[in-house]
């Protein structure tokens, strides 16, 4: 969902309230690819973070998604060429993605504590634990947390305190 605002807002494509047009309809399409990679035995397969490349070049419309699906299968018959290439020449273009996803950060209220410390831990707890779920995981619990603690209890859903107890649960050692 943060992957789907963020390119929406970098293609424009949010309301004029902040939402995103047919919402559902995206969040189906991600469930069906993920299901239909895991049944091919590939890990979760979505398309959100390599179209920030294709926004930030003008696509707006994912037609330039069936091109990179052409481009990958052409890539079939030319993998054990791409093999002798090492792992790490993909760092630019992965910076290059990562830089553009950056841009999002300067929609993040860092002057209120109950937003801004969450949104860091994730920020830093992403690389720091090599893991993107435990990132989320600390942001999860510490904004839970501070809500808490601030005496805003009814200001968080009843399914973030669940999965703020998961994550809690999963980190003391569940």
């Amino acid at each position: 969902l943060g992957t789907v605002t963020a390119i929406g807002e970098q293609a424009n494509l949010i309301d004029r309230h902040g939402r995103i047009p047919r919402l559902k309809q995206i969040l189906a399409i991600d469930a069906i690819s993920a299901c239909v990679g895991g049944f091919l035995g590939a890990s979760s397969v979505t398309a959100y973070v390599e179209s920030a490349a294709g926004v930030a070049e003008g696509a707006r419309t994912g037609l330039h998604s069936v091109f990179v699906g052409l481009f990958f299968l052409v890539c079939i018959f030319l993998s054990p060429l791409v093999a002798l290439i090492p792992v790490f020449a993909a760092s630019p273009a992965l910076i290059l993605v990562g830089f553009l996803m950056l841009r999002s950060v300067l929609e993040i209220d860092f002057d209120s504590v109950e937003t801004g410390i969450p949104a860091f831990l994730i920020l830093i707890g992403i690389p720091l634990t090599f893991s993107i779920a435990h990132g989320i995981g600390l942001g999860f619990i510490t904004y839970t947390a501070l809500k808490i603690f601030s005496g805003k209890i009814k200001d968080v859903s009843p399914l973030m305190y669940g999965i703020a107890a998961v994550f809690l649960w999963l980190f003391i050692g569940g």
